[in-house]
């Protein structure tokens, strides 16, 4: 189950990152249902909310790529070592991360640090940061992981066969 979730987050990350850079490139924001939900593409060389963008490309590159990665591995590890006790949700919620996190390595090592961003989303004045399909897997997975924190693949049962009056 853990492989199969990362390959589809992944493979949808990559492919909405494609879109974007098709079809939104060089064009002017897409604006949906009010400008609620706006389309447009950036490249963004920081990490969340631009946080590092002026960093030195060296450290950038060990900070934002490097770093995370080695994370990521010691996440991937501990999840196959331990997934036969943890719950299916945690489980998703850890792919979910996993995935999100690998999804904008990628970009970081394969477009030299830009990781393509193309969705915002508010009300008037106040809008969120832009944001692509691995920010939500990340942001996703971490509350799913906060609300099944202690989720058990088998949650103990209390036996009362033999409890007498």
């Amino acid at each position: 189950m853990f492989c199969t979730c990362c390959l589809a987050f992944i493979s949808c990350d990559r492919l909405t990152k494609d879109l974007a850079k098709e079809h939104l490139k060089d064009k002017p924001a897409i604006s949906y249902l009010n400008n609620t939900v706006r389309l447009q593409y950036v490249e963004n060389t920081g990490a969340a909310l631009s946080l590092g963008d002026d960093l030195p490309k060296t450290a950038s590159f060990w900070l934002l790529s490097i770093l995370p990665l080695v994370i990521l591995l010691g996440v991937l590890v501990y999840t196959l070592k331990n997934m036969q006790q943890m719950g299916a949700m945690k489980i998703f919620s850890i792919a979910m991360i996993f995935s999100g996190g690998i999804g904008n390595i990628i970009d970081r090592i394969l477009f030299d640090r830009h990781v393509t961003d193309f969705m915002n989303i508010g009300f008037g004045n106040i809008r969120t940061g832009i944001f692509n399909v691995a920010d939500i897997c990340v942001s996703a997975g971490v509350i799913g992981l906060f609300i099944f924190f202690n989720d058990k693949k088998d949650k103990p049962t209390l036996d009362t066969s033999n409890i007498t009056a």
